[in-house]
């Protein structure tokens, strides 16, 4: 089950100027007030998103999801402003035990608008609440949040434990925000029919790098490096967030990531 992410999408740039544009003098000469425009916001560093599906390299899904299924498109991407790819991977033993693996990619863009602020303001909030909602999986156990370094504008990896009847599932989360894209990764992996657990700390490496060639796609397909590590990952000077704490319906409509959780 794969996760998907409406975008509020605004309406670019707009001046909503009120009030006579010309000024008009009464008999004693005395200029009349006109109502003054409303401010610009920043526009969105980035316009489009990468392909989700070919956002990570053949090595990297070779590594994460060993012989794993073609990457499954979201069904209700709009590729201006969301998108996701899921693959999955079980190496079946048998009786003698399989390795499972289910990894899914999901990219969300905001475009500056003047009553909800910022595209970079919007996806920070969008990003926060990621994930705070990363966690908050019923039945998670042993849930840790790590803040990320050098991953797009920010980053934190959330990871937890979760028992199902078919064993025991090792679920990463990574959010990273660059610019105004906020991109979504969830890896999981389990030991089934008595095969051993995968070790959580190699499971978070592994989603760590993956989200940082993501970060990287998103880049290149607006014309910057395809270097997902900088502190912007964009060719684009930071756009500086909006003074006023964006509108919560920037994020109204799109679903917390908790499909992870149902895979397998």
């Amino acid at each position: 089950m794969l996760i998907t992410a409406a975008c509020s999408s605004g309406s670019g740039d707009s001046k909503d100027k009120g009030g006579d544009s010309s000024s008009r003098q009464s008999a004693s000469g005395s200029t009349g007030s006109s109502a003054s425009a409303s401010p610009s916001v920043q526009a969105a560093a980035y316009k489009k998103l990468p392909d989700a599906c070919a956002v990570l390299s053949k090595q990297t899904l070779s590594d994460l999801v060993p012989n794993g299924t073609s990457g499954k498109k979201g069904s209700s991407d709009d590729p201006s402003s969301r998108a996701s790819c899921s693959w999955s991977s079980l190496d079946n033993n048998g009786v003698k035990g399989s390795q499972f693996r289910w990894l899914n990619v999901s990219l969300l863009r905001f475009d500056s608008d003047s009553t909800r602020g910022s595209g970079e303001a919007q996806a920070h909030t969008y990003f926060g609440q990621q994930v705070k909602d990363a966690g908050a999986v019923d039945g998670a156990k042993n849930s840790k949040e790590i803040p990320l370094s050098g991953t797009g504008s920010e980053a934190t990896a959330v990871r937890y434990d979760l028992q199902k009847k078919e064993g025991l599932f090792k679920q990463q989360t990574v959010v990273a925000r660059v610019e105004n894209v906020v991109v979504t990764l969830d890896y999981n992996g389990a030991g089934l029919a008595g095969e051993k657990t995968p070790d959580a700390d190699d499971l978070t490496k592994s989603a760590e790098q993956a989200i940082k060639e993501a970060l990287g796609a998103v880049s290149s397909a607006n014309g910057g490096s395809s270097s997902g590590g900088s502190s912007t990952g964009s060719s684009a000077s930071p756009s500086k967030p909006a003074s006023a704490s964006p509108s919560k319906s920037a994020s109204s409509g799109a679903s917390p990531s908790k499909s992870a959780a149902k895979q397998g």
